[in-house]
């Protein structure tokens, strides 16, 4: 098997589009079509429905399993099984889980979703880097072996992300000390693309914070959260990642719920029209982006 970083660079030049899919379980928001609100069942109805629906669209999916664990042990399952399923699809999966701890914690936490045999499999799990350097490696270990990657949080897209983020640690911002840390995971997780199997998160809200993050990490692969629901514009949400033969490379951008909860599909009373909704609102984004892709390259 490739490395994470080269799955992910090949499958966005074949989709031309380097959008992200989210996906995130809000029950009152669920069409009824798919069945009662609130029930496990309706949840997978509704999300296999959506993996249907992205299968050859776009790279990548990222379940974010908090929303998931209100329905307990078994909404983790769910979560598994959605994760198996749209890998059957082809599509990579990014588990937003933001795992960190230290010793043998951050290795039961790799093994449960970096793991060749994980529970929750994934190609990819989102992780915090505040405990230090040492609570990543176990991380970044399970990920060399079975060639996944791991998606670091460094400039997030929250408004509260200033509190600790922005503190000025001996001239320069926590952020980018962080970024500066990791250029060693970067070069150790490197792949033949040219991109590393190292993810950062740098969220859509922070246009000029991406760019200096990319000239600290130049083969560090982005998630860009905060595109569409959260207020990141296409051209912002593009400004840390990199041209390429198909549009922009070098990470991907991540909208779950201005995608998955139109107006249109809420409101449809069928599998077809929900389906016929569903389609052109996940073509309006994927259009956008390209649309800010030519206009960001151009600029250039």
């Amino acid at each position: 098997m490739t490395t994470f970083g080269d799955r992910l660079t090949e499958q966005t030049r074949l989709r031309a589009t380097p959008l992200c899919v989210g996906f995130d379980p809000f029950p009152d928001l669920i069409p009824s079509i798919f069945g009662p609100k609130g029930e496990l069942e309706t949840l997978e109805r509704f999300f296999s429905a959506v993996i249907e629906e992205l299968a050859g669209q776009v790279p990548i999916v990222k379940p974010q399993i908090g929303l998931f664990e209100p329905w307990g042990a078994d909404g983790v399952a769910l979560t598994g099984k959605l994760s198996r399923f749209a890998r059957d699809k082809n599509l990579l999966v990014l588990i937003d889980a933001k795992r960190g701890d230290i010793g043998s914690t951050a290795e039961g936490y790799a093994r449960a979703f970096l793991g060749a045999n994980a529970p929750t499999p994934c190609d990819c799990l989102t992780v915090n880097p505040y405990l230090g350097l040492d609570s990543l490696q176990p991380f970044a270990d399970a990920a060399r072996t079975n060639d996944k990657g791991i998606a670091v949080l460094v400039r997030t897209s929250n408004p509260g992300a200033k509190d600790f983020q922005d503190i000025d640690c001996s001239g320069a911002p926590l952020w980018v000390r962080i970024g500066e840390q990791l250029v060693g995971l970067q070069d150790d997780l490197m792949g033949q693309s040219g991109f590393s199997s190292l993810m950062v998160v740098c969220g859509a809200t922070w246009p000029e914070e991406a760019v200096r993050l990319r000239a600290i990490l130049p083969g560090t692969l982005f998630l860009v959260p905060g595109y569409g629901a959260q207020g990141g514009a296409a051209k912002d949400a593009l400004a840390g990642l990199l041209p390429g033969p198909s549009g922009h490379e070098g990470g991907v951008v991540s909208s779950s719920r201005a995608i998955l909860y139109s107006k249109a599909a809420a409101e449809a009373q069928s599998l077809s029209a929900w389906r016929t909704a569903f389609q052109q609102n996940l073509q309006a984004s994927i259009s956008e982006l390209r649309a800010a892709s030519v206009d960001v390259a151009g600029a250039r």
